[in-house]
């Protein structure tokens, strides 16, 4: 019962939330193929709204990080789009934001991001794949590196996925292990494996 009311709790929190600096929707604009680069300003500010909402422990803050509902309405060929990002995905999202949020323990208001470490494994994954309408770039295993007591550590980024050549989160921890936290380190830690979509 109280995982439906999360669920709501977080649909509702999402609805009010702006995209971007420029405040339009990008998941209403068609896909393209472009490659996302991770040394650009828009990844900077999309790494640094995912980190202030771990600190803060706030879905909300970390919003623009995660990849829009309306361009996963046109990427996915299942019955109830709306219904998997709301229950599913969201809902998973929070549960890692809070879960990374634990492991930064009493020293989250203190700990700095020193930047997200994207491997080069990308691979565009093709429309009816992991039951997909249309393609996207996924990098799998990336690596958020921060600095917390003096002590440098690090964590996985499981899954980032494009919409029209920006990198979003779609999923924060491993996807079927919602609420945890993905291969946490001493040091900058090592990729994930590639492969997946």
């Amino acid at each position: 019962m109280w995982l439906a009311g999360a669920a709501l709790v977080v649909a509702l929190a999402f609805a009010g939330c702006a995209f971007g600096a420029a405040g339009g929707d990008p998941g209403r604009l068609p896909q393209t193929a472009a490659l996302p680069s991770s040394a650009s300003v828009r990844f900077d500010d999309h790494m640094a709204a995912l980190w202030r909402g771990i600190v803060r422990d706030s879905v909300v803050d970390a919003r623009p990080a995660f990849f829009p509902e309306s361009a996963y309405l046109q990427v996915k060929a299942v019955s109830d789009p709306a219904a998997d990002y709301r229950d599913r995905l969201l809902a998973n999202f929070r549960t890692d934001i809070h879960a990374a949020h634990v492991l930064l323990g009493r020293g989250a208001a203190s700990a700095r991001l020193v930047g997200v470490r994207v491997p080069r494994e990308w691979a565009w994954i093709v429309p009816g794949y992991c039951v997909n309408r249309i393609g996207y770039w996924h990098a799998p295993g990336s690596r958020l590196v921060y600095r917390e007591g003096g002590r440098l550590r690090s964590f996985g980024i499981f899954s980032l996925i494009s919409w029209r050549g920006e990198w979003y989160v779609v999923h924060l921890s491993v996807w079927d292990h919602p609420g945890t936290v993905d291969a946490p380190a001493v040091g900058v830690g090592t990729f994930g494996a590639a492969g997946g979509c």
